[in-house]
C-alpha cells in the first residue's frame, strides 16, 4: 500500500543490525521542562550527538522565540538540525524521519550516543517506529498553533480527485475519522479519503489495526530506545513558562516576529506555525499603521516598555498586553498537549517511559536540585539501559552499585508524605525519589521533630 511504511534498507541488508538495534536515547518532555539543559550535562558522563526533535527549533531564524540552545550554553556538544531548514517550507514527519537516520548511523558510526531530544512527538514517532502512513500524516503539531486555531489550509486536486475532498464526505464515509480531526484541517482529510478509494479500508480501521500492530510492542520499533521525560507539576511549569515568555520578550522575541512580520502571512506553514508569531498580529498591524518603525532590538524594547508602562488608556497597549497573555495562554495549552500526546504513547502504544521530575529544580532552581533530582537519574537510567542484556527479562537485570532496575508501573501511585504528599508513579520512580538527597533530608527533619509514620 501506498505510503504504508519505509523500512531503512541498511537493517534490512544487515544481519547484525537486525539482531542488535542501535542504542537510542529520547529526551522527552513538554515544553520549558529542561530536555536541552539535561541532553547537554548528560555529555559530561557520556559520548553523546544530539539530535534536535522540535518542529519549530528546526528552522533557521526566530532563536529567541524557539528557544534555540545558543551555541556559547551549548558546551562543544554536537548539536544536528538545530536551526538548519528553510523557514519557508514544510518540514514533515516523514522529513525528519529521513534526515535523523543517516544522522543516527554516522553518530554510532563514530561510536557516539545518538541523544534525541525535543517536545515534537510526531517527529519522534515517525523516527523510531518502521510505520508512517502518509510522508505528511501526523505533521508538526506541537510547538505550534493548535488545530483549532488554524487557517483552512486549500490544496490544488485535480478533478478526477475532486470527488471526495470534503469534510463531509469523510463523515460520511467514516464517521469515526471524521472525529479525530478538524473540519478545516483539509490535508489530513484529503490523507484519509485517498487511504480510502486507493484501498477501500475505512480510515478508523486501518489506522487502529496498523498502529496496535506496530507500535504496541517493543520489538517493533526501529531502534533499541531509552525514553526519558523531564516531569513537572502543572502549577510549577505553568509559572516557569510566564517567566519565560517575559524573558524572551526582554531578550528580543518582539524584534524577531517584527522582522518577519507580512499582513498576507500564512500561519500554517513553516516557522510561522510557532506560538509567539500569530499573537502579536493584531498589536503590528496597529503600530505600523500609525508610522512607528523599529531599526534595532533597543528601540523596540524602549517603544514596548513605554507602551506598556503608560498610564493613559492606550488601543496599542492593550493589544500588546492581550497578545503577551496570548502566547503564554497558548504555550500553557501546549504543554497540556504534549503531556496527553506522551500519556497516549504510553498506556496505548506501550512504550517504557522513565520519568525525571523537575517540579522542585523549576519552582526554586539550584543546581544541586537539578544534579540530585534530574542528570543523576537520567545517567542511571541511560547506564542500566547501555550495559542491559538483551536477552535477559528486564526483573533480571541488575545495574550498577548493585540497584536492581525495577521495571516501571503504571498503574501504582505511591505518595510522599514527608514531601508533601508528593505523587510518584511507579516502583521505579518511588525508589529514585526516596534515594534523593531531598527526600532524606526532609524524612530526617521530620523524624527529629517526633514525626513518625515516614517512608524511608
Amino acid at each position: 500500500m501506498e505510503g504504508d511504511s519505509l523500512i531503512n534498507p541498511n537493517e534490512e541488508q544487515n544481519p547484525k543490525m537486525s539482531n542488535s538495534k542501535p542504542k537510542v536515547v529520547v529526551i522527552m518532555g513538554a515544553t520549558g521542562s529542561g530536555k536541552s539543559r539535561l541532553a547537554i550535562d548528560l555529555a559530561s558522563q557520556f559520548p553523546i550527538e544530539i539530535i534536535n526533535a522540535d518542529s519549530m527549533q528546526v528552522y533557521e531564524g526566530l532563536d529567541v522565540l524557539t528557544n534555540k540552545v545558543p551555541i556559547h550554553d551549548q558546551k562543544g556538544v554536537p548539536h544536528h538540525l538545530l536551526g538548519t531548514i528553510s523557514p519557508m517550507v514544510e518540514f514533515t514527519a516523514k522529513d525528519f524521519r529521513d534526515y535523523a537516520i543517516p544522522l543516527i548511523s554516522d553518530i554510532t558510526s563514530r561510536n557516539h550516543l545518538p541523544v534525541i531530544v525535543g517536545g515534537t512527538n510526531y517527529y519522534i514517532q515517525a523516527l523510531v517506529s518502521r510505520f508512517l502512513l502518509d510522508e505528511s500524516f501526523g505533521d508538526t503539531d506541537d510547538s505550534c498553533l493548535d488545530e483549532r486555531d488554524k487557517e483552512p489550509h486549500i490544496q490544488l486536486v485535480s478533478e478526477q480527485e475532486n470527488f471526495s475532498r470534503s469534510y463531509e464526505s469523510l463523515k460520511a464515509i467514516d464517521p469515526v475519522a471524521a472525529n479525530r480531526i478538524h473540519p478545516n484541517d483539509h490535508r489530513k482529510i484529503s490523507q484519509y479519503l485517498h487511504l480510502y478509494t486507493s484501498s477501500g479500508v475505512l480510515p478508523s480501521k486501518y489506522l487502529q489495526e496498523k498502529t496496535m500492530e506496530n507500535w504496541g510492542d517493543a520489538d517493533n520499533l526501529r531502534y533499541d530506545c531509552c525514553f526519558i521525560c523531564v516531569d513537572a507539576s502543572l502549577p510549577v511549569i505553568d509559572k516557569y513558562v510566564d517567566q519565560r515568555v517575559d524573558q524572551m520578550i526582554n531578550t528580543g522575541l518582539l524584534q524577531e516576529v517584527y522582522d518577519i512580520f507580512n499582513p498576507d502571512a500564512v500561519y500554517t506553514r513553516g516557522l510561522r506555525q510557532a506560538i509567539g508569531v500569530r499573537e502579536f498580529e493584531d498589536f503590528l498591524r496597529v503600530y505600523l499603521s500609525q508610522g512607528l518603525t523599529v531599526t534595532s532590538v533597543e528601540t523596540l524594547k524602549e517603544n514596548m516598555n513605554t507602551i506598556l508602562n503608560t498610564s493613559i488608556k492606550n488601543p496599542l497597549k492593550q493589544l500588546l498586553q492581550d497578545a503577551i497573555d496570548k502566547v503564554k495562554l497558548n504555550t500553557r495549552r501546549l504543554v497540556r498537549r504534549q503531556k496527553r500526546r506522551l500519556n497516549r504513547l504510553q498506556t496505548l502504544f506501550g512504550w517504557n517511559i522513565h520519568y525525571v521530575d523537575a517540579t522542585e529544580c523549576l519552582s526554586c532552581f539550584s543546581e544541586e536540585s537539578w544534579t540530585a533530582n534530574v542528570v543523576n537519574p537520567s545517567t542511571q537510567i541511560i547506564k542500566f539501559h547501555l550495559e542491559k542484556d538483551m536477552k535477559c527479562d528486564i526483573d533480571a537485570r541488575n545495574g550498577i552499585n548493585g540497584l536492581k532496575l525495577m521495571e516501571r508501573d503504571l498503574w501504582t501511585q505511591h505518595i510522599c508524605k514527608a514531601c508533601g504528599n508528593k505523587v510518584l508513579r511507579g516502583a521505579y520512580e518511588w525508589g529514585q525519589h526516596k534515594q534523593g538527597r531531598s527526600h532524606r533530608k526532609r524524612v530526617c527533619r521530620l523524624r527529629k521533630s517526633g514525626v513518625s509514620g515516614l517512608d524511608e
